[in-house]
């Protein structure tokens, strides 16, 4: 396989861009979305957006719990559609549904009778506490919301309605986005209501987004929940589906909690080097967008074809994937370098933190092509035969046992330069690369977990 053949498929290249284009315009606008919160919130105050910026990490942990729940109707969803098993897909959705409804609750209980408890977690400014825990009163009801309207979308993405979920995930992010501006500033002769506006805002988004979805499930071709299904389901499949997804939730939390501590060891080297880091940070979550995108579209098709029994054309879907995991590696480094004098002429930033970014973005260009290609391969290629494991060992033994305690030795104890800190921490994606291939090649993945 070489990069002619790739560009020559017009029917992967088709069937891969209908999928990757509508997830990562989702990936997208949600990234937005939190842009628009903190610009609309620091205009009121900085405490305001500080709270605010605090207490969606509460949303940050449940979105990596129904992560898991939702890979998991990906991985399953796709093979079984494949086969072409439409009584087993809306298994799978009620399942799923089902699975998360208690995450929801939780955090549904925790934001509405002990937001200041919660708040603590993550801040002990008393004003701090108290804005964000006016926040999560509010928000608490979306966060109810999100885990079924999010099981709707996973499973519109895996049976062919991937356009559907991006217009509904999309419109709801946009109606968020305005009626932010609207609730948080008082337009239209609506009291200014501040901190309040912005959950308020983010729960009837979570509404419409959510009746959107019940109402296009009944539509000739969707899936739609079924009663007896969410009550009585099949205890194989259940089995399946956890043991698919708790190694899932395995490394999205070994994921999430070392990129946290990637930020923390960063904060604590200096306002300069936070400063770069936050933008660092911003320009590489939207980078990632597409690679995101790229892998949850190549995972639908290749479990499809890997459902369906064509292990062959599963395998050679695979080896497309990854040559264009690392076209994707090298056009975004590219994009990152060519980003620096746009940046820097749009920020005021001080000599040192102006340095650091230059630095970090330069790095950050090296990075991308290992985060691409890690990306693409092990949660799009991997995922999609069940190969699931394979990511908590990578994260266990690259991020926790190298790029973590490297940067937290050198930050504390040897006391390096900020931009070799800023390197370790983005070991783990390019040091992941050579293990990657090795275990792609074994071909492990290359397997139908569909059964009779």
């Amino acid at each position: 396989m070489n990069i002619r053949e790739l560009f020559s498929d017009r029917v992967f290249n088709r069937k891969l861009l209908g999928l990757a284009f509508p997830i990562t315009l989702q990936n997208l606008m949600l990234a937005l979305v939190a842009a628009a919160d903190a610009v609309m919130l620091g205009q009121v105050s900085q405490n305001a957006m500080a709270a605010v910026s605090l207490a969606t990490q509460i949303q940050f942990v449940q979105n990596m719990l129904l992560g898991a729940i939702v890979s998991g109707v990906g991985i399953l969803g796709a093979q079984y559609w494949g086969k072409r098993d439409f009584r087993k897909m809306g298994e799978i959705f009620s399942l799923s549904i089902h699975e998360a409804l208690p995450v929801s609750a939780i955090f549904f209980l925790g934001c509405c009778f002990f937001p200041e408890k919660l708040m603590l977690l993550f801040a002990h400014d008393p004003e701090l506490v108290e804005i964000g825990a006016e926040y999560l009163r509010v928000a608490g009801w979306s966060y109810l919301l999100t885990g079924v309207s999010q099981c709707y979308l996973a499973i519109m993405r895996v049976s062919e309605h991937a356009s559907r979920s991006a217009w509904i995930s999309s419109g709801a992010v946009i109606l968020n986005i305005v009626l932010n501006a609207i609730l948080i500033f008082g337009w239209f002769g609506l009291p200014a209501m501040g901190v309040r506006g912005a959950a308020l805002a983010t729960v009837i988004a979570r509404v419409i987004e959510l009746v959107w979805c019940i109402a296009s499930s009944y539509e000739r071709g969707f899936i739609a929940l079924k009663f007896k299904a969410f009550i009585h389901f099949d205890v194989m499949l259940f089995r399946d589906f956890w043991h698919y997804t708790l190694p899932v939730l395995g490394s999205f939390l070994l994921w999430g909690i070392g990129f946290t501590s990637y930020t923390a060891i960063m904060g604590h080297l200096g306002p300069d080097a936070a400063a770069a880091n936050a933008i660092a940070a911003v320009v590489r979550d939207l980078m990632c967008c597409l690679c995101n995108g790229i892998a949850a579209g190549a995972g639908i098709l290749i479990g499809n074809e890997l459902g369906a029994g064509n292990l062959r054309a599963g395998k050679i879907c695979g080896q497309k994937a990854m040559i264009l995991s690392f076209l994707i590696g090298g056009v975004s480094s590219v994009v990152i370098l060519g980003s620096i004098p746009l940046i820097s002429g749009s920020l005021v930033l001080s000599e040192q933190a102006h340095h650091y970014m230059v630095g970090m973005f330069m790095i950050l260009a090296v990075y991308m092509i290992g985060r691409c290609v890690c990306t693409v391969v092990i949660n799009g290629i991997f995922s999609a035969g069940g190969d699931t494991l394979f990511d908590v060992y990578s994260l266990a033994v690259c991020m926790w046992g190298i790029a973590l305690p490297c940067a937290f030795l050198g930050a504390f104890v040897f006391g390096l330069p900020v931009l070799l800190v800023y390197a370790c921490t983005c070991l783990d994606e390019v040091g992941k690369i050579p293990w990657v291939m090795l275990h792609y090649r074994k071909y492990k993945w290359v397997r139908n977990i569909t059964r009779n």
